[in-house]
Formats: C-alpha cells, structure tokens, sequence
C-alpha cells in the first residue's frame, strides 16, 4: 500500500509517526528493546504528548534476525499465526555500547544507531546487507482513520528482488507492487494463488514478513531504493535471513517455515486426466488408458476431476452413479493395470450435498456473525465452507476422504480455497483477515496428513493450487488457469520460477494449457516443459488432453519426453532428495545455481531442472528458442550438440528436442527402466560425464524409492576415462562413462 505523495509528501488524510533517535535501550540475553520517541528529545517538556515507537530486535533461528516494530500494544492476540520451528538456545551475542545496540547470530549482525537519526544495519561481517533508515518505519493512520504498520528495507544498485508466492508477471518484482491475498484469478492476472510474505534478495539475504493476514509490498515503486512492507494494524513483525547464497537464504527459511516432505516415486510419472467438463464415464477412461498402452506411452496416475461427483452436489464425495456405477470394480480394473487414481476435491460444501446439513447440524461449516451459515451461489450454489479451525469439523472431512481411500483411491487434487470470506466468524475465533490466506494451509495439512495416516510418510502426495507461507510441506503444488497458449506458457513459468524463490520444492502446470484447446504446436512444445517438470499431467478444461486427440507427432513426442524423464529418475530423486533435506528446489531459477554470474538475475524463460540439467523450453510456433549458458560446455542430452558459455545461444528445434543441457563436469545417472518411475533407481544405473575435467572426482548418491539411505558412487575421470565404484549401499550392476550423446 503506498502512503506517500513522492518523496516529500503523505497522500491526502494520510499521517505518519516515524521514530527519531533513539532515547533507551533494553537487553536481555537474548534480545533488546529499544524506545524511539517521535523526533528529538530536548528536555523533559518533550516527553509529554508523545508518541513513543517501540522495536525488538530477536533471532528464532540461526542466521534469522527478527523485529517487531510497535506502536499501542494492548490490543488482543490475534490468530492464527504462521507455524515456525524457532530454535531456543542457539548460539548468539547481544552487546550495547554507547553508540550502538548489537545482536549478532551466526553471521549475521543487526546493529541501531544509539546516537543521530534512525539507523539500523543488517551486516555480514563487516558488509552492509540492507538498512532500515531515516524514514523507514512508519505508523501510519490514513484517511478513514485505519491503522498500518510498514518498514523499508534498502535496496542496492543492482540488487535484485525474487518470490512473494506464485506469480505470473514479471519474475524481478522490482518496480512492482505486490498484495499478499489469495486470489482465483487464473494466470493471466496480477492476483495469485500461492501468496507468500517472504522475498528472496539477489544480495543474499531474504526478508520474510511474519503475519498470515494481508501484506502490502513496494519493492522499489514507493521509494525507489527501498522494499517497503506494510500490514493493518499496530504491529509489524519480519525477519532478515542471511545467505549467503540464495541457497543458504532458502534453507534458512524453509527450516523455519517448514521443509517439503518427500513425495512418492510413483508421482513422478505422468498424470492423465479427464479434464474438467468434457463428457466422461468408465468406458471413456478405459479408452484413453487403452489408448496410452497401445501407443506404448508410459502411465503412472490417472486422475477424475470435479464430475466424478453429481452436479450441484460438489463436495459429497459420493461417484455419480448415472456415470460410474461401480467405482470400486473400476478402481480396482485401474489398480490391475498399475496406475494410481487421484480424485478432485474441494473444502466447499453445496447445499445440495447431504454434508450440508450433517456439517449444519455439527457446527462444521463456517457462520455469519448471527451464527448462521455463511453462503454464496459462486462455484456452487448455495456454497457452505468447512471450518478447519474446528478440529472435529478436520476430522469430519478427513473421515469422508478415508472412505475414498478405503475404496481405492490413492491421491487428491485440492482445488480452490481462495474464495475465503472475511466477513465471518471462525471456530477457534481466528481474525477473519488472516484466516483469508492461512485457510489454505489448514486445509491442505488436513488431507496430507490423512494420506500420511493411511499410507506411510513418503507416500502422501496432493495436487494443490492454494497455498501459503508453510504451504511446501504439502506438495506438489499446480500452477492453476492458463489458456492453451505460448504466452500462458511462458507466465505459467514465471509463476514457477517465483514459487521456487519462495520456498517450494515441487511444481506443476497443465501440460497444453487448461483454457480452450491448444493448436497442436502448441500442445507438442508444452509436452517437453511438462515433463522436464517435477510433476507431469495433461489436463484441460473443456477439451481433453490425450495426445491422438492432436496428431500422431504428438503421441511421439509425449513418448519420447515421458520416456526422457523416466530414464531421468535417479537425477531427479536426488534432487528431490535434497529440496526435502534442504529446501532447494526442484526446478531452480538459474540464479540460483549462478547467483554470481549477473546475466542470470533476469533469466525468466529457463531454469535449472536440479543442479546440473540447464532446461530452456521451446515457447514458439518455429521452433526457434534464444536462451543463456553460463560459463563451460554444455552438453544437450538429446543431441550431443555442445555449445560455450558464457553467451547466448539462438537455436531452431523440431518437436523430439528441446535445450536441456548438462553442466560442465556433470555426472548423471540414466536408470535402467523407462516405463515406469517406481523402480529400483540404482539397479543398472548408468553413470554419464558430460565435458569433464581430468582427474574430477564426483560423490553422486542415489536415493532409494522408499526413502532407505540410497546408493553413493564415486566417480573419477583420468586418462580419458571414467570409473566408479559404490561407496554406500548396494547397486545390481552399474555403468560410467564420458558421453556426448545421450542413448
């Protein structure tokens, strides 16, 4: 939210209390408080009648500093507030001297001014990360008498802002403003589906703002050398993580906001859908699946979206028996063949559904201030909402859910909860604006965790499209709406690419575009950045998705690509392996991996598919792509073609190829098996060098499908050529060598 009139003047109506120098401080052990009174202290008349801001200076965590800036303090808690694992007891040192107020953690330092204007410095070591200065806090009341709280942190020459959530617009946020609310507004849009209060800085720290309610960001479109962050009310909380990579900002912060939990193997395989309002029953799956295996196209989930239930009853959770009326024999004939099954479901309740007034009577469903049901006919008409603060209400719907699993099902695609009210009153007396994003997180924990109950941790997986801060613990997350588009192609990638700089693991799109029908170049080239995705599926809305429905180039090209990515697993659990670990992504912004190579910062039409594979998807109709290298030779695994960097690279490709390039001095594992995901990485893996070094030594571990401790292998190049041999655990045959073409 801006407040201000350019530099030197507040919008109309707008005042703003801005702390002058500091007239005490307060430590303890662990922390210190310190008193600003509104501008300078000259004696004690100056001490009446004056606003006093209050800021605390803390670290929940290693390398986090934390500061909550205060004005009146007696306001009522508020809830829910974001789950953060704080850590008590970690090493840190407090410090005040006559000049200056210090708490230092790890490597971090923050450090105010006790002496001058407001001045307080986020250092490493001895360099300065950001500053909060002269003008940067602010307690603003504006004209209809509304309280805010906002600071502004400084931005560099040069430095970079990424994150805040899933986002499709330009991928740098600088010179953007950006609402943190949670919003059904597709792709093409500035609203998002996954906001998140956290940004991650090209300078190597992050800064993540801890309230679950609205939050307002200016990065650069206030003050233009400033990101400003604001909330309702009298409180602001953020934290400054340290890097000092982007890596290191990113394990930081999801250690505090939680990590992404390992998914099964079999989700890595390619999901087929019914799409959304095509016409389907038993006998139209059972031709698409046929349809799969007599192409000879792998398989691994099908999944049934919303009209697997009755119109007008969404959610009841009951199969439509006009359409399918036996779906336990159905889910068993899809069992028989190996595939997996995921249903669509939502946390709405339609009045027609009998859990409308079953969750009525229970006092499941979210009220209105008179107490009673709050409703609205978009979606579905007469829509109720379930009340997850209510824990018997959870338990309610997890117990619908267990039903399905007990009949068959393996998966869920949460859908939706964005559309929360904020005019309602909540079980557990939640504040109803914070409740408007942190819903999703309730809602999706509550059937991950069911899937974990009932299936094993590692083994629970969902198809979610809301989400906020924490949210990555419950992967995969899609990126909702697109049309069948390039343009939605490349903003569907945007929205990736930002959703991993906040956090998230795992991703996914509509392979093709959900929105109308692509043409079939658009379609085919859609197929390689699907499946040089995490997470794979072809789901549309009013049209289908299976790939004769097309041409019969398209049926090639998804055999190869699904093929491609099969053989891929061993690379791809390890990079799974480590974004559960560590919190580093899956599909990684380049500057990630290159974060000291300045043409990186703005690379929006390509990413690192884990650490070593460069992808650049195709997103014209001829074939043509222009994307970067960074430094060394690169090799295509598809074509052997090497091309050096640092530089551009203007290239023309046929539907089969598409840039995916291994980095120089890569190792990666090709398995052995290429029709299916779930099988023993390690067995007959063979070990590939791509433009190596002499006398490289590699570590290159392989995760085991069922979360064991995996396979390690060593392997070292000399003399122009490449051995290995296993270090840990246990492999049925292996194979090393230097290669520049991918079999």
């Amino acid at each position: 939210m801006k407040f201000t009139d350019g530099y030197w003047q507040l919008r109309p109506g707008v005042t703003v209390l801005r702390p002058g120098a500091v007239e005490s401080v307060e430590p303890d052990e662990r922390s210190f408080t310190v008193f600003a009174p509104i501008g300078r202290i000259t004696g004690r008349g100056d001490t009446l009648n004056r606003p006093v801001v209050t800021v605390r200076f803390f670290s929940p965590a290693p390398g986090v500093v934390g500061v909550t800036v205060g004005h009146h303090s007696g306001g009522l808690p508020k809830q829910p507030r974001f789950a953060l694992a704080e850590q008590t007891g970690h090493p840190m040192q407090v410090e005040v001297t006559g000049l200056s107020a210090r708490l230092t953690t790890g490597e971090l330092t923050v450090r105010v001014a006790l002496t001058g204007p407001w001045q307080v410095d986020f250092l490493r070591g001895d360099r300065l990360v950001t500053s909060s200065t002269e003008r940067s806090i602010g307690v603003v009341t504006d004209a209809d008498g509304d309280k805010y709280v906002h600071d502004r942190l400084a931005l560099g020459v040069g430095e970079t802002i990424y994150g805040l959530g899933e986002r499709f617009g330009a991928y740098v946020k600088n010179g953007q403003t950006v609402e943190i609310w949670n919003a059904d507004g597709g792709t093409a849009s500035e609203q998002a589906y996954k906001n998140v209060p956290f940004y991650l800085s090209s300078a190597g720290y992050g800064v993540f703002v801890d309230h679950p309610e609205h939050v307002s960001f200016e990065v650069g479109s206030e003050v233009v050398s400033q990101t400003q962050f604001s909330v309702p009310g009298q409180s602001l909380t953020y934290h400054v993580i340290d890097g000092p990579s982007p890596k290191d900002v990113l394990r930081r912060y999801t250690a505090l906001t939680g990590r992404p939990a390992r998914v099964p193997a079999w989700s890595y395989g390619l999901w087929l859908s019914t799409s959304f309002t095509t016409s389907y029953d038993e006998k139209t799956v059972t031709e698409f699946i046929d349809g799969m295996a007599e192409r000879d196209l792998p398989l691994s989930v099908f999944h049934f979206d919303c009209f697997w239930m009755r119109q007008f009853h969404w959610v009841d959770f009951i199969w439509d028996p006009a359409t399918f009326p036996d779906p336990e024999g159905m889910l068993r004939r899809l069992h028989e063949r190996g595939l997996k099954v995921c249903v669509w479901i939502n946390p709405y309740i339609a009045q027609r559904s009998y859990l409308f007034e079953e969750g009525r009577q229970a006092g499941y469903l979210v009220r209105n201030p008179d107490g009673s049901i709050w409703q609205w006919d978009k979606w579905q008409a007469g829509m109720a909402l379930v009340d997850f603060t209510n824990p018997d209400a959870a338990r309610w719907y997890a117990d619908k859910l267990k039903a399905l699993l007990d009949m068959g099902v393996d998966c869920f695609k949460t859908d939706f909860g964005e559309r929360i009210p904020t005019d309602v009153l909540w079980h557990d007396g939640a504040d109803p604006q914070r409740m408007h994003n942190y819903y999703s997180y309730l809602y999706n924990k509550a059937v991950f965790e069911l899937l974990e109950a009932e299936r094993g941790t590692g083994e629970a997986v969902v198809f979610a499209r809301s989400a906020t801060a924490g949210g990555q613990q419950f992967p995969v997350h899609w990126g909702g709406d697109c049309e069948s588009t390039f343009v939605a192609m490349a903003e569907s990638l945007r929205g990736g690419l930002s959703l991993a700089a906040s956090g998230f693991g795992y991703w996914s799109h509509d392979i093709g575009g959900f929105e109308g029908t692509p043409d079939p170049t658009v379609f085919k080239r859609w197929i390689a950045f699907g499946l040089l995705s995490s997470h794979s599926r072809l789901h549309g809305s009013g049209s289908y998705r299976v790939p004769w429905a097309y041409d019969d180039e398209a049926v090639e090209v998804l055999r190869r690509f699904t093929r491609l990515k099969l053989s891929l697993m061993p690379y791809l659990a390890a990079a799974a392996d480590e974004a559960h670990r560590e919190g580093i992504p899956v599909m990684r912004p380049m500057i990630l991996e290159f974060p000291d190579d300045p043409t990186t910062a703005y690379l929006d039409r390509q990413y690192m598919l884990g650490p070593d594979l460069l992808v650049a998807p195709v997103m014209s109709g001829d074939g043509q792509v222009t994307y970067y290298v960074p430094a060394g030779t690169w090799t295509n695994l598809m074509t052997g073609a090497q091309v050096t960097g640092p530089g551009w690279v203007s290239e023309k490709h046929g539907f089969d190829t598409v840039p995916v390039l291994a980095r120089p001095g890569a190792v990666i594992p090709f398995g052995s098996v290429t029709d299916r995901p779930d099988y023993r990485w390690a067995d007959g893996v063979q070990l590939r060098l791509y433009a190596p070094t002499p006398g490289q030594r590699t570590r290159v571990r392989i995760p085991s499908p069922d979360g064991g401790p995996g396979t390690e292998f060593e392997v070292h190049h000399q003399d122009g050529r490449a051995t290995a041999e296993v270090v840990t655990g246990v492999s049925s045959g292996y194979s090393c060598e230097i290669t520049e073409v991918a079999k």
